[in-house]
């Protein structure tokens, strides 16, 4: 699973993860968030990009992505299920990492890339009950910048 840094270049999720302890403990005092986050877009194939952002909340942040290959989905439903289970799949990791640092209770929100406007407005309840069951904060649009931003830059 090889992230890329837009600074660092290719990064193991173990080079992201140590790289984020660094970030934070070259100004301790702030509060971090991680945001984790999914988008996707059809071509010939589908691609998928999660990003990880660290936020130092009030002082800017710092963010890796991943690309992530498939044959072009038309169901939507299953497109923004992939999309959540991809960015679950990634924060769980991050999490157990955490867990084990002095990090572990820093703050980690799932960022999906649904919202009130659109296809999407039908798959709020569920996708967001997903993600919360699974015990992480969720944000959807227009809060949801690690998707429709970060992530959804690196689709095209």
């Amino acid at each position: 699973m090889n992230f890329i840094s837009p600074t660092k270049g290719r990064m193991t999720l173990d080079e992201v993860f140590d790289d984020i302890i660094k970030y934070v403990e070259k100004a301790p005092n702030f509060r971090y968030k991680i945001i984790i986050g999914t988008d996707s877009h059809n071509k010939d194939d589908i691609c998928f990009v999660t990003a990880i952002i660290v936020h130092r909340v009030g002082k800017g942040a710092k963010y890796y992505y991943k690309r992530f290959y498939q044959r072009k989905i038309k169901n939507l439903r299953q497109k923004i299920f992939t999309e959540t289970s991809l960015s679950l799949e990634v924060v769980d990791k991050i999490k157990k990492k955490l867990e084990q640092t002095k990090y572990k209770n820093m703050d980690l929100e799932v960022h999906v890339d649904i919202g009130q406007k659109g296809d999407t407005k039908e798959l709020i309840k569920e996708v967001v009950g997903w993600v919360m069951g699974s015990g992480y904060r969720v944000k959807i649009k227009p809060n949801a910048c690690g998707a429709t931003k970060v992530a959804d830059k690196y689709t095209k």
